[in-house]
C-alpha cells in the first residue's frame, strides 16, 4: 500500500498578486477522513488557497508541506476538479482512456477501467458521445470520473456545482459522497451553503485572505465563533437562528 500524502501542513502561507494580499499568513493542517469545505465571501481567497494546496501556484511566503515530501520521488496522488471542467475533443470514454494513457496505465486495461469509471458516475450510456456536447452536469460528472479513476488520496474541488440546476447539483453531490466513501479526502470550495451543510464535516472560513475560523460543520452553522462568520451566515442564510445558551 502506498504511503500517505497526508497530513498536509500550511505554515504562515501568504500570496500576493498585483500589490494585493490574497492569502494572509494561513496556517492549517489537513488530515484524512473528514470532508473539508472552504467558505467565505467573494474575494476571500478560497480558490487561491485550493490552488496553493494543490501546487498549481506557489505561495509568496510560507510553506506548503505534504507528509510524502519526506520521501523524495514519492508520487502525489492528488487531483483537482474545477468549476468549468477541462475536456478534450474526444468522446466521454476517450477522455478517460487518454487520462489513463497519460498516467501510464497499460493499453489492455484502459477500456475496462474507463468504462467502470463512467458507470460509477452514471454516464456509461453516453460513453461514445462527444464530451463537449454533454450537459454541464454531465461534463462535471465526467471530470469527477476522470479524477476518481486515478485513485487520488486527496481531491480538491473548486465550486463543482456552480451554475448547475438543483437536479444536476444533487447528482454531483452523490458522486462526491461516493468518492469520500471510497476513502478519498475531499477538500471543496463552495458558495452553496446548503451543499456545505450536506457534505461538510469541517468548515474552513476565510475572510480577507485570513483563516478566521475552523471547526465542526454543524457547530459552525449553529453558533459561529467569530463576528465575520456570523455576519456572513446572516447575510447568506437569513432564516438562520442562533442557538441560545
Amino acid at each position: 500500500m502506498a504511503e500517505s500524502l497526508l497530513p498536509l501542513a500550511l505554515k504562515d502561507v501568504s500570496f500576493v498578486a498585483g500589490g494585493r494580499t490574497i492569502l494572509d499568513r494561513v496556517a492549517l493542517r489537513l488530515t484524512r477522513g473528514t470532508r473539508t469545505v472552504v467558505l467565505g465571501p467573494n474575494g476571500a481567497g478560497k480558490s487561491v488557497l485550493l490552488r496553493v494546496m494543490h501546487g498549481l501556484i506557489a505561495p509568496t511566503s510560507g510553506t506548503v508541506r505534504w507528509a510524502s515530501d519526506e520521501r523524495p520521488g514519492a508520487p502525489r496522488r492528488q487531483a483537482m476538479v474545477f468549476q468549468r471542467p477541462v475536456l478534450f475533443r474526444r468522446s466521454a470514454l476517450g477522455n478517460l482512456r487518454f487520462a489513463l494513457a497519460v498516467a501510464g496505465v497499460p493499453p489492455a486495461q484502459r477500456e475496462a477501467r474507463a468504462a467502470s469509471a463512467l458507470a460509477r458516475v452514471g454516464l456509461l450510456s453516453i460513453a461514445r458521445q462527444p464530451a463537449r456536447v454533454l450537459s454541464g452536469g454531465e461534463q462535471q460528472r465526467l471530470a469527477l470520473a476522470r479524477a476518481w479513476m486515478l485513485e487520488p488520496e486527496v481531491l480538491f474541488l473548486d465550486e463543482p456545482t456552480a451554475n448547475l440546476d438543483p437536479g444536476a447539483t444533487r447528482e454531483i453531490e452523490r458522486v462526491i459522497q461516493a468518492i469520500h466513501d471510497a476513502g478519498t479526502k475531499i477538500v471543496m470550495v463552495t458558495h452553496n451553503l446548503g451543499q456545505a451543510q450536506r457534505l461538510a464535516d469541517e468548515i474552513l472560513f476565510l475572510h480577507g485572505g485570513r483563516l478566521v475560523e475552523r471547526g465542526d460543520a454543524a457547530a459552525f452553522f449553529r453558533t459561529p465563533a467569530t463576528a465575520e462568520a456570523a455576519a456572513y451566515l446572516e447575510g447568506e442564510l437569513p432564516w438562520r437562528t442562533t442557538a441560545t445558551a
